[in-house]
C-alpha cells in the first residue's frame, strides 16, 4: 500500500484542508520569534508571534484524533540582549486549549556543530563578571497530549510493521530525556542552505515512538520538506503547510515529488491565495527591519 501527502501552500492558521480528528501527530517547528539567525523582523512583536501560536493551537485541538501528540522542536530566543520564553509559552497556550503536557526532551548539539555565537565572544572582550551568556547548544521537544489515550489491543501480526526495534531504541538511548543528535548547518551547497532545518532523526524517532504504519502524520510549519520526507519513508501519511512558495521547489525535491511517480505514493500540491499575499508582506516587513538594522549597526 503506497502513503499520500498533501502539501498546501497557505497559512496553517487555517487547516481547512485537514478534517476533524484524523491527524495522528504533529511534528514541527515553529519559527522562533524574531530569531536574528533566521527571521529578523518577521513578527511585529511578540504578541503577534503569539497570536499565531494560539491560532495554530486551536487548530491542532480540533485535527488531532484523541488522546494523540502535539510534538514541537524549538527554543527560548535571545534578541537584543532580551530573552524571550518561546518554550513556556507554547507550553502554556496549547494548555489553555485543553492539551496535557506530557513530556519533554532535550535535544542536545554537539559543540563543534553551533553556528558561531556572539555570547562567548563577549566574555573574552570583557573577561569581567556579569558579562557572560552561555552558547545554546540544546532545543527542546515539547511533546503535549490532545485528551486521553485509547491503547488498543495489539494484535501481533496486525502491529508488526508498526513494532519499535529495541535495539536501535536502546543503542540510540531513544529512552532518555536527552537525545545528543548532530543538527544541521545551512551550509552553501546544501539543499537547506539558508533555512533553519531540524535534522531527520527528530521526525523519525517521534514518528516511529508515536504512530502506527497506515497514519497521518502533520507539520504546520513544513520548511524544507523534513517531516513529509521522513513520513514517507516509514509508511505514514502526512499533510504540511508552509506559507514560503519560494520553498516549494527545495519541498518537492527532498519529499522527492514526481508527476508521474514510480511508486504507490501519491502526493497533491495545492496553493492557496493567502498564502502569496501574506508571504510578500512578510518579506516587506523583514527587508525594512534588515535595512534598519544596518543603518543602526
Amino acid at each position: 500500500m503506497g502513503t499520500w501527502h498533501k502539501i498546501i501552500f497557505g497559512d496553517c492558521k487555517d487547516m481547512r484542508e485537514i478534517p476533524d480528528g484524523s491527524v495522528h501527530l504533529m511534528v514541527t517547528s515553529p519559527p522562533y520569534f524574531n530569531a536574528p539567525f533566521d527571521y529578523p523582523g518577521l513578527f511585529k512583536d511578540y504578541d503577534e508571534f503569539l497570536d499565531l501560536m494560539r491560532a495554530v493551537a486551536k487548530e491542532l485541538r480540533r485535527v488531532l484524533a484523541p488522546g494523540r501528540l502535539a510534538c514541537f522542536v524549538t527554543q527560548d530566543v535571545r534578541i537584543k540582549g532580551k530573552l524571550y520564553p518561546v518554550v513556556a509559552d507554547i507550553n502554556r497556550i496549547m494548555m489553555e486549549e485543553g492539551f496535557t503536557y506530557r513530556d519533554r526532551i532535550i535535544w542536545r548539539k554537539p559543540e563543534g556543530y553551533i553556528r558561531i555565537s556572539r555570547r562567548s565572544g563577549v566574555q573574552i572582550q570583557h573577561p569581567y563578571p556579569m558579562y557572560f551568556y552561555p552558547d545554546n547548544i540544546f532545543e527542546e521537544i515539547l511533546i503535549l497530549q490532545n485528551g486521553k489515550y485509547r491503547y488498543p489491543k495489539i494484535n501481533p501480526d496486525k502491529f508488526k510493521p508498526s513494532k519499535i526495534d529495541m535495539r536501535e531504541f536502546n543503542e540510540g538511548k531513544w529512552y532518555l530525556s536527552v537525545w545528543d543528535i548532530t543538527n544541521v548547518l545551512p551550509l552553501k551547497g546544501r539543499l537547506e542552505e539558508g533555512i533553519a532545518a531540524f535534522p531527520e532523526e527528530i521526525p523519525r524517532r517521534l514518528i516511529k515512538l508515536f504512530t502506527f504504519v497506515g497514519e497521518t502524520v502533520l507539520d504546520p510549519f513544513l520548511g524544507s520538506g523534513t517531516t513529509t520526507k521522513v513520513a514517507r519513508l516509514l509508511g505514514r501519511n502526512s499533510y504540511g503547510y508552509e506559507i514560503d512558495l519560494e520553498l516549494k521547489p527545495i519541498i518537492l525535491e527532498k519529499i522527492g515529488y514526481s508527476p508521474h511517480p514510480l511508486t504507490d505514493d501519491s502526493f497533491e500540491i495545492c496553493e492557496r491565495a493567502d498564502a502569496r499575499k501574506l508571504r510578500t508582506f512578510l518579506q516587506g516587513r523583514i527587508k525594512r527591519q534588515k535595512s534598519v538594522t544596518k543603518k543602526n549597526s
